[in-house]
């Protein structure tokens, strides 16, 4: 009975605040909170409202709700263990084994060969210093990958 007041209640102000919106010409704000204020309404309505109200006060839903964890912890527990005598096993020992083979020693090497510098170039004469220098950085570039 109080959980239906409550919700006639707050469904009452949503719409009154609805209202003082849709006065102040912002019909889609105000479409909006007379939406949320029918919810509270609609619940009580359908029988929700009482529904949630004797299992929050009924002594045996807390009791079921106890005993849904317990359940919950020992399917959690067991599968634990589960994955704990999974990893200590000889056959889990020979799998980690063949993971570590399947890795080539070569994989790190570079793609593009063993230089992993490219090669210097020859210091640009003195009075040399024009645009030229702007391309071969340019050119070295893409040489180097292969364009």
């Amino acid at each position: 009975m109080i959980a239906e007041t409550v919700c006639s209640a707050v469904s009452a102000a949503g719409l009154g605040i609805g209202v003082v919106t849709a006065y102040r010409r912002r019909f889609h704000a105000a479409a909006r909170i007379v939406a949320y204020s029918l919810v509270p309404v609609g619940l009580v309505m359908t029988g929700v409202v009482g529904w949630l109200a004797d299992t929050a006060f009924s002594p045996t839903a807390w009791a079921g709700f106890g005993v849904l964890g317990a359940a919950w912890l020992l399917f959690a527990g067991t599968r634990a263990v589960e994955r704990r005598r999974a990893g200590t096993g000889p056959e889990r020992k020979a799998a980690r084994g063949r993971r570590q083979e399947a890795v080539t020693p070569a994989g790190s090497a570079p793609a593009l060969g063993q230089e992993t510098r490219p090669a210097a170039r020859p210091a640009a004469a003195p009075g040399n210093s024009g645009s030229g220098d702007d391309f071969s950085d340019i050119e070295a570039i893409l040489k180097k990958h292969g364009i």
